[in-house]
């Protein structure tokens, strides 16, 4: 497939898959007129990293985990010290977010449950 059906299906404007790429995220194989295409593989691989980033990851620690998970699933798990601190240090800001947006769902849920506007709460689960 091309870029713009990649960024259709993955909900990524191009520009950002291209970015994705400059930054060593994504490798596109090339058509012999130098097309970008890409395959079923690449639409998970755009959505994980859209995914990472859009929780506030930044593209070198996204490029750190996905080379990760790649070893882990080649069977080569390493993780120098280093990286193991830049992921500590990051999933203490994530756990920090985590309860943060948790404070504010129940704050949310508990006011909206105390209304008259209370359905709205069935309403929004069943969608």
């Amino acid at each position: 497939m091309r870029i713009g059906e990649l960024a259709e299906r993955t909900h990524v404007a191009p520009r950002l898959i291209r970015y994705y790429e400059q930054q060593g995220l994504l490798t596109a194989d090339r058509a012999s007129n130098g097309y970008r295409t890409y395959g079923e593989e690449h639409v998970e691989r755009v959505t994980r990293v859209a995914s990472l980033v859009r929780a506030g990851l930044t593209t070198k620690l996204v490029k750190v985990l996905l080379d990760m998970e790649d070893a882990a699933a080649a069977r080569e798990p390493s993780c120098p010290r280093q990286v193991a601190e830049l992921l500590a240090a990051q999933l203490s800001g994530i756990e920090d977010n985590i309860a943060c947006l948790t404070r504010s769902r129940d704050t949310i849920r508990e006011f909206l449950t105390r209304t008259e506007h209370a359905a709205l709460l069935s309403e929004a689960a069943a969608r």
